[in-house]
């Protein structure tokens, strides 16, 4: 069938809109009417090619609608159904089967090589294949979606805003919830205030942390942050010194770290700040670090680690955060600002510049 679709087809250059060919659902496979899609640092970081999507690409992960068609062996979903997107995976792994495809053995060539589960494309122009990204490609009016991405959700839900929840706020909110799992009474910090750290900080306010502290740049994020459930705020702009700051709040370092900016110096800052067999996470795609080990991780005894989409199974997790979310626990709908899918590039530039925490493209 025929679809509008935002297409990036060259390094760093803007979306265009183009008409492309969508084939049906092949086995396990469904087909969704678009209703909205999130913009997320990660489809700006394929589209800039730090992550090497191959182009021609549809962008776009953060992707809810409403069930058009099912492929053979589907049985789960009818049409009709309000669904979630979220990351791809293969299913039949030794991770996938032990109830882990966050770490699915085969994610890097679902989600970031451009191919469906099956190693085959949906999307073409003119005879000419275009590349998917994240098993769904939801920068687009239609997608072909794997069953194994897709999460049944409630239609009394406001569909529209849920499409973030496959992505940047279920990778932050999991990565405490799921990974971390602080204690009632312990100290977590939180650097960046975009969509990850603040789902971050909500999880970390659900737990409850004694000393939730976030750290950004940006005063109106901090007071946001603030109301999410952050007991303290720090803007880097204005203090000279971010570590010894978190010390004194903490009374001596804090007991988890969190990055969501991708910046090497704050890595180091959180781990710095942690203290004795404390853990430093890292949440933002991050480039060449440099640390001395003795003086600042084995030393004290402390960990640096990564944290895949929030450690999450989607199925379970998602499901998990909405029932948050209507209890009035999990306010993750003030994060998000509103887009036509004509604004595409205006999102993107929004979400850049901070004008926009979660930015939020509406199909229909």
């Amino acid at each position: 069938m025929k679809i509008t679709a935002a297409v990036v087809r060259e390094k760093g250059k803007p979306f265009q809109f183009e008409e492309l060919d969508l084939q049906d659902p092949r086995e396990g496979e469904v087909m969704v009417k678009i209703a909205a899609s999130g913009v997320c640092h990660t489809d700006e970081v394929a589209q800039h090619q730090m992550i090497p999507v191959p182009l021609p690409a549809v962008l776009g992960h953060e992707g809810c609608g409403i069930v058009e068609k099912v492929g053979e062996g589907v049985t789960e979903f009818q049409k009709g159904d309000h669904v979630v997107f979220s990351f791809g995976y293969c299913g039949h792994c030794k991770n996938c089967l032990a109830g882990r495809p966050y770490a699915c053995e085969n994610f890097n060539a679902i989600n970031f090589g451009g191919v469906m589960s099956d190693g085959t494309k949906r999307l073409s122009k003119d005879g000419r294949e275009i590349s998917s990204f994240f098993g769904q490609s939801s920068f687009a009016t239609y997608s072909v979606v794997h069953k194994n991405s897709i999460i049944k959700v409630d239609e009394d839900l406001e569909l529209d805003i849920l499409g973030p929840l496959g992505c940047g706020i279920q990778t932050g909110a999991g990565a405490v919830l799921n990974r971390l799992k602080p204690t009632a009474g312990s100290s977590l910090v939180v650097f960046g205030c975009g969509t990850v750290g603040m789902s971050a900080i909500m999880a970390a306010h659900l737990c409850p942390c004694k000393n939730i502290i976030a750290v950004g740049g940006n005063e109106e994020s901090l007071v946001l942050a603030k109301e999410l459930g952050a007991t303290h705020t720090i803007n880097r702009k204005k203090c000279d010194c971010i570590v010894s700051e978190i010390k004194k709040i903490t009374e001596g370092g804090a007991d988890y770290a969190i990055d969501t900016s991708g910046v090497p110096d704050f890595v180091k800052k959180a781990l710095a700040c942690v203290k004795f067999l404390g853990t430093a996470v890292v949440l933002g795609v991050t480039g060449e670090l440099t640390i001395q080990v003795q003086e600042e991780l084995m030393g004290e005894g402390k960990s640096l680690i990564g944290i895949v989409e929030g450690d999450s199974n989607p199925k379970l997790f998602i499901p998990q955060l909405i029932s948050y979310y209507k209890q009035g626990k999990f306010p993750f709908d003030k994060l998000i600002r509103v887009f036509e899918f004509d604004e595409i590039n205006e999102a993107f530039e929004a979400s850049h510049s901070g004008k926009a925490i979660k930015a939020l493209l509406k199909m229909r």
